[in-house]
Protein backbone atom coordinates (compact mmCIF):
# COMPACT_ATOMS: atom_id res chain seq x y z
CA UNK A 1 0.00 0.00 0.00
CA UNK A 2 2.80 2.41 0.90
CA UNK A 3 4.45 1.86 -2.49
CA UNK A 4 1.19 2.63 -4.23
CA UNK A 5 0.87 5.89 -2.29
CA UNK A 6 4.46 6.86 -3.08
CA UNK A 7 3.87 6.13 -6.77
CA UNK A 8 0.64 8.16 -6.73
CA UNK A 9 2.39 11.14 -5.11
CA UNK A 10 5.24 10.99 -7.63
CA UNK A 11 2.74 10.82 -10.48
CA UNK A 12 0.76 13.80 -9.18
CA UNK A 13 3.90 15.87 -8.69
CA UNK A 14 5.03 15.04 -12.21
CA UNK A 15 1.61 15.90 -13.65
CA UNK A 16 1.73 19.31 -11.96
CA UNK A 17 5.32 20.20 -12.81
CA UNK A 18 5.14 18.92 -16.40
CA UNK A 19 2.75 21.74 -17.23
CA UNK A 20 5.51 24.24 -16.46
CA UNK A 21 8.24 22.45 -18.41
CA UNK A 22 9.19 24.31 -21.56
CA UNK A 23 10.81 22.15 -24.21
CA UNK A 24 12.60 23.43 -27.28
CA UNK A 25 11.87 20.92 -30.02
CA UNK A 26 13.67 20.97 -33.37
CA UNK A 27 11.93 19.59 -36.42
CA UNK A 28 12.27 19.78 -40.19
CA UNK A 29 15.96 20.67 -40.04
CA UNK A 30 17.19 20.87 -43.60
CA UNK A 31 20.58 22.51 -43.21
CA UNK A 32 21.19 26.24 -42.96
CA UNK A 33 17.81 27.55 -44.03
CA UNK A 34 15.35 30.10 -42.70
CA UNK A 35 14.86 29.60 -38.98
CA UNK A 36 11.26 29.78 -37.79
CA UNK A 37 10.09 29.59 -34.18
CA UNK A 38 6.54 28.26 -33.99
CA UNK A 39 4.43 29.03 -30.91
CA UNK A 40 0.78 28.25 -30.28
CA UNK A 41 -1.96 28.11 -27.66
CA UNK A 42 -0.49 30.10 -24.79
CA UNK A 43 -3.97 30.62 -23.28
CA UNK A 44 -3.54 31.69 -19.63
CA UNK A 45 -0.17 30.07 -19.04
CA UNK A 46 2.71 32.22 -17.79
CA UNK A 47 6.30 31.02 -17.96
CA UNK A 48 8.08 33.38 -15.60
CA UNK A 49 7.06 36.93 -14.82
CA UNK A 50 5.60 38.47 -17.96
CA UNK A 51 6.45 35.21 -19.76
CA UNK A 52 10.12 36.09 -19.44
CA UNK A 53 11.25 32.44 -19.49
CA UNK A 54 9.36 31.79 -22.72
CA UNK A 55 10.82 34.87 -24.40
CA UNK A 56 14.34 34.12 -23.18
CA UNK A 57 14.25 30.67 -24.79
CA UNK A 58 12.87 32.09 -28.05
CA UNK A 59 15.53 34.82 -28.11
CA UNK A 60 18.27 32.22 -27.66
CA UNK A 61 17.18 30.57 -30.93
CA UNK A 62 17.77 33.79 -32.96
CA UNK A 63 14.86 33.11 -35.32
CA UNK A 64 14.35 34.90 -38.62
CA UNK A 65 10.60 34.99 -37.97
CA UNK A 66 8.16 33.86 -35.29
CA UNK A 67 4.83 32.27 -36.16
CA UNK A 68 2.05 32.18 -33.56
CA UNK A 69 -0.75 29.93 -34.75
CA UNK A 70 -3.60 31.19 -32.56
CA UNK A 71 -5.00 31.17 -29.02
CA UNK A 72 -2.60 33.66 -27.51
CA UNK A 73 -5.33 34.07 -24.88
CA UNK A 74 -8.29 32.09 -23.52
CA UNK A 75 -11.88 33.17 -24.00
CA UNK A 76 -12.31 33.43 -20.22
CA UNK A 77 -9.28 35.65 -19.66
CA UNK A 78 -9.79 38.76 -17.54
CA UNK A 79 -6.39 40.44 -17.94
CA UNK A 80 -4.11 40.64 -20.95
CA UNK A 81 -0.98 41.74 -19.10
CA UNK A 82 1.00 38.49 -19.35
CA UNK A 83 -0.02 37.88 -22.95
CA UNK A 84 0.92 41.44 -23.92
CA UNK A 85 4.26 41.25 -22.13
CA UNK A 86 5.09 38.13 -24.14
CA UNK A 87 3.88 39.59 -27.41
CA UNK A 88 5.80 42.84 -26.93
CA UNK A 89 9.09 41.06 -26.28
CA UNK A 90 8.58 38.51 -29.06
CA UNK A 91 8.13 41.39 -31.50
CA UNK A 92 11.51 42.73 -30.37
CA UNK A 93 13.17 39.40 -31.14
CA UNK A 94 11.90 38.90 -34.70
CA UNK A 95 8.88 39.72 -36.89
CA UNK A 96 5.82 37.95 -35.48
CA UNK A 97 3.14 36.64 -37.84
CA UNK A 98 -0.03 35.44 -36.17
CA UNK A 99 -3.69 34.57 -36.56
CA UNK A 100 -6.79 34.27 -34.44
CA UNK A 101 -7.55 30.90 -32.89
CA UNK A 102 -10.98 29.78 -31.77
CA UNK A 103 -10.54 31.48 -28.38
CA UNK A 104 -9.84 34.90 -29.89
CA UNK A 105 -12.94 34.42 -32.01
CA UNK A 106 -15.11 33.62 -29.00
CA UNK A 107 -13.71 36.01 -26.40
CA UNK A 108 -16.28 37.99 -24.43
CA UNK A 109 -17.59 41.25 -25.86
CA UNK A 110 -16.15 43.01 -22.81
CA UNK A 111 -12.63 41.81 -23.59
CA UNK A 112 -12.80 42.04 -27.37
CA UNK A 113 -12.11 45.78 -27.44
CA UNK A 114 -9.16 45.35 -25.08
CA UNK A 115 -7.79 42.54 -27.22
CA UNK A 116 -8.01 44.60 -30.40
CA UNK A 117 -6.41 47.56 -28.61
CA UNK A 118 -3.56 45.31 -27.50
CA UNK A 119 -2.91 44.25 -31.08
CA UNK A 120 -3.03 47.89 -32.17
CA UNK A 121 -0.33 48.77 -29.63
CA UNK A 122 2.08 46.06 -30.71
CA UNK A 123 4.03 45.30 -33.86
CA UNK A 124 2.84 41.81 -34.74
CA UNK A 125 1.55 41.14 -38.24
CA UNK A 126 -2.00 39.87 -37.73
CA UNK A 127 -3.36 37.97 -40.73
CA UNK A 128 -7.14 37.58 -40.82
CA UNK A 129 -7.69 35.92 -44.18
CA UNK A 130 -4.86 38.10 -45.43
CA UNK A 131 -1.32 37.64 -46.65
CA UNK A 132 2.02 39.39 -46.74
CA UNK A 133 5.40 38.80 -48.35
CA UNK A 134 8.75 38.71 -46.60
CA UNK A 135 12.21 38.53 -48.15
CA UNK A 136 14.85 36.80 -46.03
CA UNK A 137 18.38 36.72 -47.45
CA UNK A 138 17.04 36.85 -50.98
CA UNK A 139 14.41 34.16 -50.41
CA UNK A 140 10.80 35.29 -50.80
CA UNK A 141 8.11 33.79 -48.59
CA UNK A 142 4.42 34.48 -49.05
CA UNK A 143 2.74 34.14 -45.65
CA UNK A 144 -1.03 33.65 -45.45
CA UNK A 145 -3.25 33.57 -42.38
CA UNK A 146 -6.57 31.72 -42.43
CA UNK A 147 -9.34 32.52 -39.95
CA UNK A 148 -11.57 29.48 -40.05
CA UNK A 149 -15.31 29.70 -39.60
CA UNK A 150 -16.11 29.15 -35.92
CA UNK A 151 -18.42 26.29 -36.88
CA UNK A 152 -15.40 24.02 -37.31
CA UNK A 153 -14.82 24.31 -33.55
CA UNK A 154 -18.28 24.48 -32.02
CA UNK A 155 -21.80 24.58 -33.39
CA UNK A 156 -25.16 25.16 -31.68
CA UNK A 157 -23.38 24.97 -28.34
CA UNK A 158 -21.88 21.53 -28.95
CA UNK A 159 -19.48 19.46 -31.01
CA UNK A 160 -21.82 17.54 -33.31
CA UNK A 161 -21.96 18.01 -37.08
CA UNK A 162 -19.17 20.55 -37.14
CA UNK A 163 -18.36 22.38 -40.35
CA UNK A 164 -15.52 21.20 -42.56
CA UNK A 165 -12.91 23.00 -44.60
CA UNK A 166 -11.98 22.01 -48.13
CA UNK A 167 -9.84 23.54 -50.86
CA UNK A 168 -12.76 25.61 -52.15
CA UNK A 169 -13.26 27.17 -48.71
CA UNK A 170 -9.59 28.12 -48.43
CA UNK A 171 -9.64 29.55 -51.94
CA UNK A 172 -12.78 31.55 -51.13
CA UNK A 173 -11.05 33.12 -48.11
CA UNK A 174 -7.54 33.52 -49.46
CA UNK A 175 -7.80 33.43 -53.23
CA UNK A 176 -5.84 31.05 -55.43
CA UNK A 177 -2.54 29.91 -54.07
CA UNK A 178 0.23 31.89 -55.78
CA UNK A 179 3.42 30.63 -57.35
CA UNK A 180 6.50 30.54 -55.18
CA UNK A 181 7.09 29.46 -51.60
CA UNK A 182 3.88 29.71 -49.55
CA UNK A 183 3.50 29.44 -45.78
CA UNK A 184 0.00 29.17 -44.34
CA UNK A 185 -0.98 29.72 -40.70
CA UNK A 186 -4.23 27.91 -39.89
CA UNK A 187 -5.17 27.19 -36.28
CA UNK A 188 -7.07 23.95 -36.87
CA UNK A 189 -4.88 21.10 -38.21
CA UNK A 190 -7.68 18.65 -38.95
CA UNK A 191 -7.97 19.99 -42.49
CA UNK A 192 -4.32 19.48 -43.40
CA UNK A 193 -5.22 17.78 -46.67
CA UNK A 194 -7.26 20.81 -47.76
CA UNK A 195 -4.42 23.21 -46.95
CA UNK A 196 -2.01 21.09 -48.96
CA UNK A 197 -4.47 20.75 -51.84
CA UNK A 198 -4.84 24.55 -51.87
CA UNK A 199 -1.08 24.71 -52.37
CA UNK A 200 0.60 25.69 -49.08
CA UNK A 201 4.15 24.35 -48.91
CA UNK A 202 4.13 24.61 -45.11
CA UNK A 203 1.07 24.96 -42.89
CA UNK A 204 1.53 25.92 -39.22
CA UNK A 205 -1.22 24.79 -36.83
CA UNK A 206 -1.92 24.16 -33.15
CA UNK A 207 -5.27 23.84 -31.35
CA UNK A 208 -5.10 20.16 -30.34
CA UNK A 209 -2.61 20.65 -27.47
CA UNK A 210 -0.80 17.54 -28.62
CA UNK A 211 -3.83 15.44 -27.78
CA UNK A 212 -4.01 16.74 -24.18
CA UNK A 213 -2.94 13.33 -22.85
CA UNK A 214 -0.42 11.23 -24.77
CA UNK A 215 0.13 7.57 -23.98
CA UNK A 216 3.01 5.80 -25.73
CA UNK A 217 3.14 8.73 -28.15
CA UNK A 218 -0.54 8.46 -29.09
CA UNK A 219 -2.83 11.50 -28.78
CA UNK A 220 -5.83 10.68 -26.62
CA UNK A 221 -8.28 13.59 -26.88
CA UNK A 222 -9.06 16.71 -28.90
CA UNK A 223 -10.68 19.94 -27.67
CA UNK A 224 -13.80 18.75 -29.51
CA UNK A 225 -14.01 15.76 -27.11
CA UNK A 226 -12.97 13.30 -29.84
CA UNK A 227 -10.72 10.39 -29.02
CA UNK A 228 -7.46 9.73 -30.86
CA UNK A 229 -7.36 12.94 -32.90
CA UNK A 230 -5.25 12.91 -36.03
CA UNK A 231 -2.62 15.57 -36.68
CA UNK A 232 -2.15 16.37 -32.99
CA UNK A 233 1.60 17.03 -32.87
CA UNK A 234 4.54 16.83 -35.25
CA UNK A 235 5.17 17.00 -39.00
CA UNK A 236 2.76 15.44 -41.50
CA UNK A 237 3.51 15.08 -45.20
CA UNK A 238 0.96 15.41 -48.00
CA UNK A 239 2.80 14.74 -51.21
CA UNK A 240 5.74 16.94 -50.22
CA UNK A 241 3.63 19.65 -48.62
CA UNK A 242 3.97 19.78 -44.86
CA UNK A 243 1.56 20.27 -41.97
CA UNK A 244 3.51 21.43 -38.92
CA UNK A 245 1.51 21.00 -35.71
CA UNK A 246 2.65 22.42 -32.38
CA UNK A 247 1.50 20.84 -29.12
CA UNK A 248 1.32 24.41 -27.83
CA UNK A 249 2.09 25.98 -24.49
CA UNK A 250 -1.01 26.27 -22.32
CA UNK A 251 -3.93 24.24 -20.99
CA UNK A 252 -3.64 21.21 -18.72
CA UNK A 253 -1.83 18.26 -20.29
CA UNK A 254 -0.24 14.96 -19.38
CA UNK A 255 2.84 13.34 -20.95
CA UNK A 256 2.78 16.18 -23.44
CA UNK A 257 4.97 19.05 -22.19
CA UNK A 258 4.57 22.62 -23.47
CA UNK A 259 6.84 23.21 -26.45
CA UNK A 260 8.61 25.82 -28.50
CA UNK A 261 9.09 24.36 -31.97
CA UNK A 262 12.03 25.38 -34.13
CA UNK A 263 12.16 24.71 -37.87
CA UNK A 264 14.81 25.36 -40.46
CA UNK A 265 13.17 25.27 -43.88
Amino acid sequence: MIYFLIAAVIFLLYAVFENFFLLVVRREKLGSGIKIVHLSDLHKRCFGEGNSRLCRKVRAEKPDIIIFSGDLVSRSIITLSNAEAALRELCEIAPVYMIYGNHEQSISAEMRGELEAMFERNQQIMLKNQHTTVNIRGRELKIYGLMEHYGVYKKNGGYRDLDVIDKAYVEEKLGKCPEGEVLLIAHNPFFGEAYAEWGADYTFSGHVHGGIVRLFGVAMLSPERKFFPKYAKGVYDFGGRKLLVSAGLGKLRLFCPPEIVVYEI
